[in-house]
């Protein structure tokens, strides 16, 4: 009896728009991220702001950009110049807020290419219309000045870079210890996960405030003591979700295989159980930064931190809260670490929501699941029954 043959739809027609079999898993977390309105451009303002912050020299520096005096082009943010090149009296640094160099530079026939806001994050600016100190916003001082005279735009400004740049770092030393030992704990188990678990139950016992509180007396106040003593605790709990990713992995079919091929531990651990185990880690790390510059801005506040004249949001906080007749101070400070924390709170639940496949189109598409594992099963079972793609057989004829 003749077997006929009922023609199925095209390929493409399996694959809804926007979906390819061919997509990498990365770029399908990359789309559901996108679809993410509040975190896609949330990625988007933030990478701007911090772009921003990166070249804080050009935009709020006491310093010219560039200048031309007397046919000579000189370059004050990258070079020191004497006042006396300039047409001063003494062999001094130039301080190009003098009224004095400022008219010199920009007589008849010079020109000097200043940043949009003129000053550096300690920049005293003793030539000021301002009589007391701190001073509110103004023509000089678009967000007024602190107690010690320095440029509050300026301070947040950089205060902002410092901040995220700390975060980033912090961010990636824990999550550098925290995935080492929990691949350790996890992939070995046993007396190997036992004896870890038992270790790290005692060091997360240990009083980290203390600690800190201690090492800032006896230390000089920085910020590589802050992230080395951070870094020494900000692994714990991710060490956690990589050991428990770790124990699950480890018993699947992929890693037998491995195992029977003859791969050392360490190359299985690496090549094949980790990229499997990195949900939780990629998952955390926008709540980590937050941790971060949220550890900083508070030991800054409590006076544990880094000393004056460093930029830092928790020195703003601290002068506000000392000087609450001085608005400006806190209210920008506070203004500044909300909309911060926001940015990286949206990020960090659209990359949430785009890691978890099972509710990724539920919550972000157009409530339509995920036709492509499923068109793509149909696609690969196909040849490996021996049937022709596009060709199914259909019931016999009786």
């Amino acid at each position: 009896m003749a077997q006929s043959y009922a023609t199925l739809p095209r390929q493409a027609s399996l694959h809804p728009a926007g979906h390819s079999p061919s997509r990498s898993p990365g770029r399908r977390i990359w789309q559901r991220f996108r679809r993410h309105r509040a975190g896609y451009w949330s990625l988007l303002i933030f990478a701007f702001l911090f772009g921003l912050s990166l070249a804080g020299e050009l935009l709020s520096n006491d310093r010219p950009l560039l200048v031309y005096y007397q046919g000579q082009w000189y370059f004050p943010l990258l070079h020191d110049y004497a006042e006396s090149v300039f047409g001063g009296a003494l062999p001094i640094q130039a301080d190009y807020l003098d009224p004095f160099i400022r008219a010199r530079l920009q007589a008849p026939g010079n020109f000097a290419l200043y940043p949009p806001n003129p000053y550096y994050y300690d920049t005293l600016n003793y030539f000021s219309s301002a009589h007391h100190f701190p001073a509110p916003p103004s023509r000089e001082n678009w967000l007024g000045t602190d107690i010690a005279g320095y440029d509050i735009a300026a301070r947040l400004l950089y205060g902002f870079r410092v901040s995220v740049a700390f975060a980033l770092a912090l961010t990636a030393a824990g999550t550098i210890l925290g995935v080492l030992i929990g691949a350790v704990q996890g992939y070995f188990g046993g007396k190997v996960d036992l004896l870890a678990q038992r270790l790290i139950e005692v060091w997360g016992s240990m009083p980290e405030l203390y600690l800190l509180i201690i090492f800032a007396s006896v230390f000089e106040h920085s910020f590589l003591l802050l992230f080395v003593l951070l870094s020494l605790f900000g692994w714990i709990h991710l060490a956690d979700y990589v050991r428990v990713e770790f124990l699950r992995n480890r018993q699947l079919e992929y890693v037998k295989a491995a195992r029977a091929m003859g791969l050392s531990s360490w190359q299985i651990i690496w090549r094949h159980v980790l990229p499997n185990s990195l949900t939780p880690v990629i998952t955390f790390l926008p709540f980590r930064m937050s941790a971060g510059i949220m550890a900083l801005a508070s030991l800054d506040f409590l006076g544990l931190g880094v000393t004056a004249p460093a930029p830092s949001l928790g020195h703003l906080l601290a002068q506000g809260k000392a000087n609450l007749d001085a608005w400006w101070i806190a209210l920008f400070t506070f203004a500044v670490l909300v909309a911060t924390l926001m940015l990286l709170t949206f990020m960090g639940e659209a990359l949430r929501d785009a890691l978890d496949s099972r509710i990724a189109d539920d919550t972000l598409g157009a409530g339509e699941p995920d036709a492509e594992p499923e068109a793509e099963a149909q696609a690969d079972a196909a040849p490996a029954a021996g049937i022709a793609p596009g060709r199914v057989p259909a019931r016999d004829a009786a």
